[in-house]
């Protein structure tokens, strides 16, 4: 028998903009939602250089459930469209 564990792939992006990086730091952080993390933020600089840009990208982290079958093939098909499955075990039946 196996047995995964499975995360909601849920994204959000969010766009901030400040006059340096500590303020774009401090707006996607006081900006990310509850039960996400922060994964990515690429910097912009804005063509007369006064401004600073990011794209933040969150990702779930808070929902996760065990699922089990008896094949790899058949646990795979338990996986629910949005969900991605983070790893695999064998366990005792």
């Amino acid at each position: 028998m196996l047995r995964a564990t499975i995360r909601l792939t849920e994204t959000i992006e969010i766009d901030v903009v400040g006059t340096s990086l500590e303020e774009v730091h401090e707006l996607l952080s006081s900006q990310c939602p509850p039960g996400f993390d922060l994964v990515k933020a690429p910097v912009r600089m804005g063509k007369t250089g006064g401004e600073i840009s990011a794209l933040g990208t969150y990702h779930r982290r808070d929902t996760s459930q065990e699922i089990t079958a008896p094949s790899m093939h058949e646990l795979a098909a338990l996986v629910p469209d949005g969900w991605t499955m983070l790893h695999v075990q064998t366990i005792a039946d």
